[in-house]
């Protein structure tokens, strides 16, 4: 099972000339269309002079929410290079867009696309990429007699994390990547006594 999957740590900008045009690239690690939309916004405003800000985005950890926008270029010469480049990379959870600021000389359907290609380029080539697993969440409940027991099982899962909240009784808050999920749970719920409750409150086997 494929659990992880790469994004960025934080904006980063790129910058190329083509011709006397000026492409200015920005990428932004990004979770929701909303935020997409604000960049965006604050973005348009920064540059409201510039003649096109072009844009595509990727979101979701299976890489499944995919836009792009031409903003005025020819159809398919900024949007679509700019997500070709997300993809190359194989990122999500980025907005990259691109600021042009025209040099009064046309570069045809081969120029914009190259260039709107390699500005992308430069602000991934700029970003630090890391990768991330995608985890299961699950609620752990037992008696303290059970703790050295649940503990041996967890310290056997290196990337098994977990807070704890003791009062009466144990209860445990777990998180694992999902290829290890499934074993794990499998291994808590054959001890007697220990509750794996899952995120809607319903005992997992």
């Amino acid at each position: 099972m494929d659990d992880s999957y790469k994004t960025i740590e934080s904006i980063a900008e790129g910058y190329i000339t083509e011709r006397k045009s000026k492409f200015i690239s920005y990428i932004f690690p990004v979770e929701t269309e909303d935020e997409v939309k604000n960049i965006l916004d604050e973005y348009r405003k920064k540059y409201y002079n510039a003649r096109h800000v072009c844009w595509a985005y990727m979101i979701g950890e299976a890489y499944e929410e995919y836009r792009s926008n031409d903003d005025g270029e020819p159809s398919g010469t900024a949007g679509r290079p700019i997500l070709g480049q997300i993809n190359s990379f194989e990122l999500t959870n980025v907005l990259i867009l691109v600021v042009r600021y025209f040099g009064g000389t046309l570069l045809g359907t081969g120029g914009l696309i190259k260039a709107y290609k390699e500005a992308a380029a430069d602000a991934i080539k700029n970003a630090t990429i890391v990768e991330k697993t995608i985890n299961d969440q699950f609620t752990l409940k037992f008696e303290y007699r059970l703790l050295n027991e649940v503990m041996r099982v967890l310290n056997q899962y290196e990337e098994s994390k977990w807070t704890q909240n003791f009062t009466e009784s144990c209860e445990m808050e777990i998180s694992i990547c999902q290829s290890q999920s499934q074993e794990l749970v499998k291994t808590l719920s054959s001890i007697y006594g220990v509750s794996v409750i899952n995120s809607e409150n319903q005992v997992m086997e």
